[in-house]
């Protein structure tokens, strides 16, 4: 990396270099934010044209918003839906990455990709896959369904996310633990999940990012009654375009970034805490 001081040996070609990295990181940036950014002004238009220049300033969309049923009842739903698919995957993810990381056996490779393929396949074949499995049981059109299929393409987060915690676990804290009387679930709970705490956390974070803003899964399984928010968007670009999907997009932008932020938080806790431990494992 170059120091900004910019120290002598630097020639003037590694100067410019410097400052166009930066320039170009700047507009990479910009490029990818201002979608997203753009939509914002428009969900205060007081006009009823997502068009600019805007014909004013005004609330008027946001009100529409907590006024209808419609949006109501697709809100409720997603946030009955992701919090439950939530924690079904960061249970069944943590279980999964424990019990990964503690035993070493010929395909374990294998069955690690079998575990993330949700997260490389296209959500189409998935959704599709999932809709011809679930049909005969009688989950399409079910918040059980639903639920089971998002837990399912969140769970690889939680699996990552806890493995690469793992990787840095200390075995003799479980032996410690297994000496003292504790017994697997006690040395679980007590000793494992606390240390890997910041990438359960994480985990959730993604699969919840995942459950609430998945729209081709809901397309799939969701019946009327199901409808969540993203479903309600697309919806609503279809049918109607109105300022409310603007007011709506607003608001799941703020959600995000707040999620991103948590991430960010945990993460940098996390880093912290390995860098303060010592070799032997003890803390400073």
């Amino acid at each position: 990396m170059f120091n900004p001081e910019f120290p002598p040996y630097l020639s003037l070609t590694e100067r410019v270099w410097h400052y166009a990295l930066r320039i170009l990181c700047v507009l990479i940036l910009l490029f990818l934010l201002l979608p997203v950014l753009v939509i914002i002004p428009l969900s205060f238009n007081q006009g009823s044209m997502l068009l600019y220049p805007i014909d004013g300033f005004s609330l008027r969309w946001y009100t529409a918003l907590f006024q209808s049923d419609e949006w109501a009842r697709a809100t409720t739903n997603s946030f009955i839906v992701a919090p439950a698919a939530t924690v079904l995957a960061t249970v069944l993810g943590t279980l999964a990455a424990a019990g990964l990381h503690r035993t070493n056996f010929r395909g374990k490779g294998l069955l690690m990709s079998i575990l993330i393929s949700p997260m490389i396949v296209p959500l189409v074949v998935t959704g599709l896959g999932i809709y011809l499995f679930f049909a005969p049981y009688g989950l399409v059109n079910s918040y059980a369904g639903l639920i089971l299929a998002l837990a399912a393409i969140g769970a690889p987060f939680v699996v990552t996310t806890v493995s690469a915690t793992l990787q840095g676990f200390d075995s003799n804290l479980l032996r410690a633990s297994y000496s003292l009387g504790a017994g697997p679930v006690r040395t679980f709970f007590r000793v494992t999940l606390p240390i890997i705490a910041p990438g359960v956390i994480a985990g959730a974070l993604f699969a919840f990012a995942t459950a609430f803003d998945e729209i081709v899964i809901t397309l799939f399984l969701a019946g009327p009654e199901q409808v969540t928010l993203p479903r309600q968007m697309f919806t609503g670009i279809r049918e109607n375009i109105s300022p409310i999907i603007a007011a709506v997009a607003t608001i799941l932008i703020l959600f995000s970034t707040a999620l991103l932020l948590v991430l960010e938080w945990l993460r940098g806790r996390a880093a912290a805490k390995m860098t303060q431990a010592k070799p032997n494992g003890q803390t400073a």
